[in-house]
């Protein structure tokens, strides 16, 4: 072997040295813990084209034959994941500690499908079916805000629109259309004092509101417009809601307000929402002052909700001596919840509503007779309600709902006045209160005149997706006095309102109400 050989046979096996322990180093430090530094490598790696292949036998001091193949890296210590910030704290968004989902009356899809940086949209399509035991001629349902027509397939409510947001500034639009955009105005006797059409130029709302955020407390909005007035603990979109057809403490209280409201949230779970109104779920005013009232939230738990709703205001036409207060207070809890279980949840709501007028002729604790209300001896005029539902989750498609409830109002001033050829109007008097007028028709509408009624209901839901819900159910319904359609209608003795009657046709009015509801609810 020349000089040449030997030197090239030499340069051969440093290279191959080397390699060995460039090896041997990085292994080391691959298991080496991240709490800890590595020691640096005695030579750095060697690339792939510098460093020369092995031989087929290296010498004892070379890299193992047995690789060793690195630890996976262990997760960051605790101590530096918790590091304190020098940012200041941001206030947590109200109600965003827990999963209120559940609650009746509230959406329970976890995301927005329509969702933009600032601009979240809606679409809701309510269509029903519903069947009454008295099978009336003309299809009417009397006594609801959720049901208009028997035996028919009905579009309830069809609405689209959705939040504006951007920096500080905000609004809410939603449109109605549906037989829906006909039920509620026809309550809201406001319209007819003045111009201008009240009811067709507002019908097709269900909210338009819109107003500014500050990020005071847990933050304080400030709205204007039309807006929900969730007093009867129901949502107005029946999506949200337990049962599709609520008790008449929900069906003869306020679905909407037209004025301004203040939320403020002092805590992540309190709202306090002072509101400055037309009225008792009124586009206009009755007289000359507006309607005042409030509403108090409180969650302090995931598991319970407490609600109050109060209001105080001027309602009766021609009556402005007339006052009216009413107070609405609901508790929801939800004592079981098992995710992984068959039974998934069971939770409860409780709702009790106490209110009257007082005032040109009426009271609280009036005992004047029917036809016989006077500033000397008023007639009484007072609300007192109270619903209970009992809900059983079965898994995250199927709930089970029953519930019951009642309602005493004497004077009538809350009960949905009967359509059609249905029920009488009270005639005010201004000095000696309200005077009586003998009803023409089937109801007598007069001050005075009492009401007393109680339902019980019970249905399955089942939601496939969080945007559909199917929804049927069992409804009950009784009151003391002819109130609900028979089967002679309301309207004349076939049906058909552009029939003429005959003197003495009065519509069939009778105390009991049995039906079966029906009901599709898709939301976007």
């Amino acid at each position: 072997m020349n000089r040449f050989q030997l030197m090239r046979a030499r340069c051969v096996w440093l290279g191959a040295f080397a390699a060995g322990v460039a090896t041997e180093s990085l292994a080391l430090a691959q298991t080496t813990p991240q709490t800890e530094q590595a020691p640096p490598a005695a030579l750095p790696p060697p690339s792939a084209s510098a460093a020369p292949a092995p031989p087929p036998a290296p010498e004892p001091t070379a890299a193992p034959a047995s690789p060793v193949m690195p630890a996976t890296p262990p997760a960051a210590p605790t101590v530096e994941a918790h590091a304190p910030s020098n940012a200041p704290e941001k206030a947590s968004d109200p109600f965003a500690f827990g999963d209120f989902t559940w609650l009746n009356g509230t959406n329970r899809q976890t995301k927005a499908l329509l969702d933009s940086p600032i601009f979240t949209g809606s679409v809701l399509l309510d269509v029903n079916y519903t069947a009454s035991g008295q099978n009336p001629i003309d299809n009417t349902v009397i006594g609801s805000t959720s049901l208009s027509r028997n035996n028919e397939f009905t579009l309830a409510f069809l609405g689209f629109g959705g939040d504006f947001h951007y920096e500080h500034a905000r609004a809410r639009l939603m449109t109605q259309f549906g037989v829906r955009s006909v039920l509620v105005p026809r309550n809201d006797f406001s319209t007819y004092h003045g111009q201008f059409d009240l009811q067709n130029a507002l019908r097709y709302v269900s909210e338009a509101n819109g107003g500014y955020h500050w990020d005071v407390l847990h933050g304080i909005n400030l709205d204007a417009g039309i807006f929900m007035s969730y007093v009867g603990l129901f949502s107005y979109d029946a999506f949200e809601n337990w049962m599709y057809l609520p008790s008449f403490t929900s069906d003869n209280t306020p679905w909407f307000f037209n004025g301004m409201r203040l939320q403020i949230f002092p805590t992540d779970t309190l709202k306090i929402e002072p509101w400055l109104i037309n009225g008792w779920q009124t586009y206009g005013k009755f007289n000359e002052m507006p309607g005042f009232g409030a509403q108090v939230l409180f969650r302090p738990t995931e598991w319970l909700s407490v609600l109050s709703n109060d209001y105080w205001g001027f309602d009766a036409q021609d009556l402005p001596g007339l006052n009216r207060w009413h107070s609405d207070n609901s508790v929801t809890v939800s004592y079981y919840h098992n995710p992984k279980g068959v039974l998934t949840r069971l939770a409860s709501s409780y709702t009790f509503d106490i209110g009257g007028e007082f005032g040109d002729g009426v009271s609280f604790g009036g005992s004047a007779a029917e036809g016989h209300c006077s500033v000397a001896t008023p007639c009484p005029a007072r609300f007192i309600s109270g619903m209970m539902y009992h809900r059983a989750w079965f898994g995250d498609q199927f709930a089970f709902t029953g519930g019951a409830g009642f309602m005493s109002n004497p004077s009538r001033y809350l009960v949905l006045a009967p359509t059609g050829n249905a029920s009488g109007v009270p005639q005010p008097e201004s000095t000696q209160g309200i005077q009586y007028v003998p009803p023409t028709s089937g109801y007598d509408m007069n001050f005075g005149s009492h009401f007393n009624a109680w339902d019980f209901e019970f249905g399955i839901q089942y939601m496939p997706i969080e945007q559909f819900t199917f929804d049927l159910e069992f409804n009950h319904r009784q009151a003391d006095t002819p109130y609900f359609a028979g089967h002679g209608g309301v309207t004349s003795p076939d049906g058909y309102i552009t029939t003429t009657a005959p003197a003495g046709w009065r519509p069939d009015l009778v105390k009991s109400d049995d039906r079966i509801i029906a009901a599709w609810l898709v939301r976007f």
